[in-house]
């Protein structure tokens, strides 16, 4: 139907079939006794030929004898001038009109196919339910679109959330947030400064805490020292030396526990322009005494790895890794201090060749106080937890790999800068 007239469809649809009434009217003869029907065979081919349909046409006197036609084509019931019938297994459409025969009048049925009609109907079906689909398939996407468009702010301000870290408190900026949401922003951000003022009191008590007990344990500590240096029976230089082991492992938790405090998001950091090559040679002395007392070679791999940071905390992250290394690699194992640049970034790593850390463990280990199990020493379970903190306030990513020749590779990488 596209590009045509409908009414010019209309009249090639219904003007043969009229045609073809007036037609064979006009053909009925009327005799003195009798009907007849005068239409030339070539005529009659014509009325029946159709590109579409077949046509069928019967003729009946006025007394309701048959003239011409198809004589088995059903006429309308009662008075009805037009009706569906089927007919030689089609189904047909009949129209019966009065043609005058005289002076009385001949009754003319003209049936036809449906094959027209029924394209038509669908057509016209097609016709009016194209442009409503139309109309319903731009609404939706009016819809989808505008939904999507005017929920952007929500999105956006999700996907900040969902990009924070877990220490990240920082009030939300509610200027950019809808009208409606503000509400909801003003009490994520009360909630994110009662969390926050939490978190600075448990900060500021763990810093206290562990700076009011460093001076009395390196007390201890030194008092104990000086006791073992002096003769006493073998059953109290026992018990004394436990004494002093737990003393020491004691002070190095209160200094980790400063550490954590100061390493933890919202605690005051210095920054400073620093190397980590000259920091790790400056307490590389420290590191091998302590490899020394274990039999444990302790190599150093130093490469410049400049950048911007805090230098009390680096120099404890890499402290707890290499502590970690040597407190558990069995003796004669091999420890190696590495930092450098590394695909642009600078890094500093610590490699072992001890037990290693199981990869399902890996996730764990740096959870505060997560000791894996069976594991020997007598760690806290807070150097891996420290060094996250430590990498995560330097916008560094920490990583635990395998070592070149077992056990382990722990270290941080720090951004582009």
């Amino acid at each position: 139907m596209a590009g045509r007239s409908l009414r010019a469809h209309l009249l090639r649809l219904l003007l043969p079939p009229i045609a073809a009434l007036l037609a064979l009217g006009s053909h009925v003869r009327v005799g003195q006794t009798e009907y007849r029907f005068d239409l030339p065979p070539a005529v009659e081919q014509v009325l029946r030929t159709d590109r579409f349909d077949s046509i069928y046409y019967r003729v009946t006197s006025p007394a309701g004898l048959e003239i011409a036609g198809d004589a088995a084509l059903p006429a309308p019931p009662g008075d009805a001038v037009a009706h569906n019938t089927t007919y030689q297994g089609q189904k047909v459409r009949v129209v019966s009109v009065q043609a005058p025969c005289g002076r009385s009048a001949c009754n003319v049925l003209v049936g036809e196919t449906m094959v027209k009609r029924e394209q038509l109907a669908r057509d016209l079906l097609l016709q009016s339910l194209f442009p409503d689909f139309l109309i319903a398939l731009a609404t939706l996407v009016i819809v989808w679109f505008g939904v999507k468009r005017g929920l952007q702010p929500l999105a956006r301000l999700s996907e900040e959330i969902k990009a924070r870290s877990a220490g990240d408190l920082r009030a939300i900026d509610a200027a950019g947030a809808p009208e409606e949401t503000r509400p909801l922003v003003g009490a994520l951000n009360g909630l994110l400064e009662e969390v926050s003022a939490a978190s600075r009191k448990q900060q500021r008590f763990l810093a206290d805490a562990a700076h009011q007990l460093r001076t009395p344990l390196a007390g201890l500590q030194a008092h104990t020292e000086l006791a073992l240096a002096q003769p006493m029976p073998d059953a109290c230089r026992a018990q004394l030396e436990q004494v002093h082991r737990a003393t020491i492992r004691t002070a190095r938790l209160a200094n980790q526990l400063l550490a954590l405090a100061r390493a933890e998001p919202g605690a005051r950091s210095s920054s400073e322009n620093i190397n980590l090559k000259d920091l790790a040679g400056a307490e590389a002395e420290t590191w091998v005494r302590q490899s020394l007392a274990r039999d444990i070679d302790l190599g150093f791999e130093l490469e410049p790895a400049p950048l911007a940071g805090d230098a009390f905390l680096l120099r404890e992250a890499l402290s707890n890794l290499v502590h970690n290394a040597l407190e558990y690699s069995n003796r004669g194992a091999r420890v190696t201090v590495r930092t450098g640049r590394r695909d642009g970034h600078a890094f500093l790593e610590v490699e072992d060749d001890g037990p290693g850390i199981a990869p399902e463990e890996r996730a764990h280990v740096l959870e505060r106080f997560y000791r894996v199990p069976g594991t020997p020493g007598t760690g806290s379970g807070l150097g891996l937890a420290i060094v996250r903190e430590i990498a995560a306030s330097h916008a560094a990513s920490m990583f635990i790999a395998d070592g070149s020749t077992g056990g382990c590779r722990v270290g941080i990488t720090f951004p582009h800068g």
